[in-house]
């Protein structure tokens, strides 16, 4: 028989793991993404940069998207003939979690390819699927990029697919702003 306080004991750990996600899966690690988005790429020069508040204060204005970290994670892509595009990864939340995710954009600042890294909630993963990814193929800075009008929404991945969108947008602002300006 289990004591009234053996059961009690026990049931933080229980409740505890029902609140973890059901799964967390990594897709690509920063070697990987690299080489899934710029397979011709022979150097990769780390051109990250932490935004001044101006800075900052401006990309949310430009993309309507909050900008809550200053520190962006930002390569070059260098080839054989010289640059062939920039990469972001960034992070966005779904709905509880992180999503982090890669943006390749090429030499004039538009998207090429989205990448999901690491997705950690429990459902809406389905943002991983190429058609609804390649929405955003060809979108520059300035362009509509607009959440349910310009990119479509997939049930159960709402708030995945608005803060991927977000995200773009802010990161587009981001290379338009000041990685271009540099």
């Amino acid at each position: 028989m289990i004591s009234r306080r053996t059961f009690l004991g026990a049931a933080p750990l229980g409740l505890a793991a029902l609140s973890q996600p059901a799964r967390a899966t990594t897709y690509f690690t920063g070697a990987t993404v690299r080489q899934a988005l710029f397979p011709s790429a022979t150097q990769f020069v780390d051109r990250s940069v932490t935004l001044t508040s101006a800075q900052a204060k401006a990309i949310s204005k430009a993309s309507a998207a909050r900008v809550s970290k200053s520190k962006v994670a930002v390569w070059e892509a260098r080839g054989a003939n010289g640059k062939l595009g920039t990469m972001f990864i960034d992070q966005v939340y779904g709905k509880h979690e992180f999503i982090t995710y890669a943006v390749a954009l090429g030499p004039e600042g538009d998207v090429r390819q989205i990448e999901i890294m690491d997705y950690r909630e429990t459902y809406g993963d389905q943002i991983r699927i190429p058609k609804w990814r390649a929405q955003f193929s060809g979108k520059r800075h300035g362009q509509p990029l607009k959440f349910t009008k310009d990119v479509k929404n997939i049930s159960g991945a709402t708030l995945s697919c608005l803060h991927i969108t977000d995200g773009i947008r802010r990161l587009l602002a981001t290379y338009a702003l000041v990685i271009a300006q540099g």
